[in-house]
């Protein structure tokens, strides 16, 4: 029997909001692995229902898993409402997905026979989610998953076990059985003692690279096992020539510091062509100043919360103080708002001057500028990662963004347009250490499901033409 105790608490507040008992794992897996065959000999079209259903739910529940979300993670009201939006939007989006991309196939020969191309479920998935989007990016695996005939564990995140429950329940309540989508709370004992447990057939993760290259270590001796890692990454935007500076300005505004830079595809590194650096960073700065930083449910409405606990924002603040001491010079400093509470003002720091710049994953709201002569020497610092998960090319020419998209290497690759708020009717993840190969989005409907080929006759016909006595 697990007594370990999870308690999660309001970044804004330092109120608590949920406190549970740690799950036994071996427990939900067999619970899991029980349910599952008759999860996946449902017809398809019945559990297409079901989670038709469960949309039907999230809306019934909107306000207040809006609020539960606003609350656990500290991000505006606003933002937790859109993120209920894509939860249900989700839905829709997966039903037309697996139709595409998992179809079945059939090629008929007279002599032959038949050549089908099926696809089963791997059967009992662990999905775990992330702090940051606390339902809608592990419901990005838990529909496909389902409607593939998966049975799901869901493990959220330790810092958002409210959200993950609500989300589980209203699975539950639409009539997908609390054995087939299992709430699985826990830290990060549970987790790893899932990724190991002989019973998970596959692990579908979304969080930090950190994390993500344990479990691929982890489960290296284990090619049985599917792995999907959506990780993070060290996205660069691209200012180059364009008259909209007001327009070049809220993009990268919002890219740097929506959700106060709680992203996977949050700008981290501003690439300025010389000319432009002036101008644009005038503009940024004087947009950045105006950013309201506040609680989620503030008067006016703020553009960011607190980042998820005083652990993040001490980290941030000693990221911050490390790029000043070897050579950034300060644009917007990085200011602790509350002594007790992680509310962080925008940050932005020229590291032009760094010889080696930190590729790290500086999870929250500091933006560094890297000022560069040619377009061929801006791709080069865009590369100068090891990660690989959104780019972004701000003006320019089409033919420079031809030449941009097609060096750049990451796995979204925008014009004029945000890094952050990818399509999930597109793929979404990345190369390097933002992922395996195995993108979620719309292309999660591949690692739900595997392909079987059949050579189907009605009789059994054969001879040997050669090499009898």
């Amino acid at each position: 029997m697990n007594t370990a105790e999870i308690i999660s608490c309001e970044p804004a507040t330092g109120a608590e909001i949920w406190r549970g008992k740690a799950c036994d794992v071996d427990d939900i897996v067999a619970r899991a692995r029980r349910a599952w065959p008759a999860w996946a000999a449902q017809p398809l079209s019945t559990r297409m229902e079901l989670v038709r259903r469960f949309a039907n739910e999230v809306r019934k529940e909107s306000e207040k898993l809006a609020t539960t979300i606003a609350r656990e993670t500290g991000k505006p009201m606003w933002e937790a409402r859109a993120e209920v939006e894509q939860v249900v939007n989700k839905v829709e989006i997966s039903i037309r997905a697996y139709a595409e991309r998992t179809s079945q196939r059939k090629l008929d020969s007279a002599l032959q026979g038949t050549m089908a191309v099926r696809h089963k479920p791997h059967g009992v998935l662990l999905v775990l989610g992330p702090y940051n989007y606390p339902a809608h990016l592990p419901n990005s695996h838990i529909v496909p998953a389902l409607i593939a005939g998966n049975v799901v564990i869901f493990k959220p995140s330790e810092k958002a076990p409210a959200s993950g429950e609500l989300l589980a329940r209203c699975f539950n309540r639409a009539g997908i059985s609390a054995a087939v989508m299992q709430f699985a709370p826990g830290g990060p004992a549970e987790g790893q003692a899932f990724v190991a447990h002989d019973g998970i057939d596959g692990v579908l993760f979304t969080g930090s690279a950190n994390t993500g290259i344990t479990i691929n270590r982890k489960l290296a001796t284990r090619p049985d096992k599917l792995v999907a890692l959506e990780m993070g990454g060290n996205n660069a935007m691209v200012v180059w020539d364009t008259p909209k500076l007001t327009d070049a300005a809220a993009l990268i505004v919002q890219s740097a510091f929506a959700t106060s830079g709680q992203r996977c595809t949050a700008t981290r590194r501003l690439i300025l062509k010389s000319t432009m650096y002036d101008a644009v960073i005038a503009e940024v700065k004087a947009l950045a100043d105006r950013i309201i930083v506040g609680a989620p449910f503030d008067e006016p409405a703020p553009f960011m919360g607190p980042v998820i606990d005083n652990a993040a924002a001490d980290g941030l603040t000693e990221s911050f103080l490390y790029l000043l001491s070897h050579g950034g010079r300060a644009i917007k400093h990085l200011v602790r708002l509350r002594q007790s509470l992680p509310f962080l003002s925008p940050a932005i720091i020229d590291t032009t001057a760094m010889k080696d710049r930190p590729d790290v994953e500086l999870f929250g709201p500091i933006l560094q500028v890297i000022r560069v002569e040619d377009f061929d020497e801006a791709i080069a610092e865009a590369n100068n990662t090891r990660f690989g998960l959104a780019a972004s090319l701000i003006g320019g020419t089409p033919q420079e963004y031809n030449k941009f998209w097609a060096n750049a290497r990451a796995g979204i690759v925008n014009w004029n347009r945000a890094t952050v708020n990818p399509s999930h009717a597109a793929p979404v993840g990345g190369i390097g250490l933002s992922g395996n190969h195995r993108p979620t989005g719309y292309y999660a409907a591949d690692y739900c499901a595997y392909p079987v080929a059949s050579g189907e006759m009605e009789q059994p016909r054969a001879v040997i033409g050669v090499g009898l006595k």
